[in-house]
């Protein structure tokens, strides 16, 4: 049973709350990229040669950048530590996972400013 169901099943749903949907919901692009990827683009950026980097460490290290509605970013990694298992696809989704863990955070707080101004106006009515 996953956690949703948990959550409704114990009916832990009735109050305003930040789902799975509204994590989607908020993110509105995804781009992911691994170290070695970014060290080449700096290089190309900068026009200087970044030859002496190794690169096959950086391989490994996969990044995902989530842009948010409001333009916020929020960064999620994936760092494989042999690279007899690395899988590109599978980097790409616990970069993903880091990412959206992070988002939770955010908009937890997010709502609970928004609940707070709403029991604030209720108070002064």
């Amino acid at each position: 049973m996953d956690m949703e169901q948990q959550i409704k099943e114990a009916g832990a749903d009735r109050a305003p709350r930040v789902t799975p949907d509204d994590i989607e919901a908020a993110i509105v692009a995804e781009n992911y990229f691994t170290a070695a990827d970014g060290i080449h683009g700096a290089g190309i950026a900068s026009g200087k040669s970044l030859d002496h980097i190794p690169y096959g460490e950086h391989e490994l290290l996969t990044i995902c950048v989530l842009v948010l509605k409001n333009s916020f970013t929020v960064v999620g990694h994936s760092a494989c530590a042999s690279p007899e298992n690395f899988n590109a696809e599978i980097g790409r989704k616990v970069a993903r996972q880091d990412a959206v863990r992070q988002v939770w955070p955010l908009l937890g707080y997010a709502l609970r400013e928004r609940l707070s101004r709403e029991e604030d106006e209720r108070d002064r009515a």
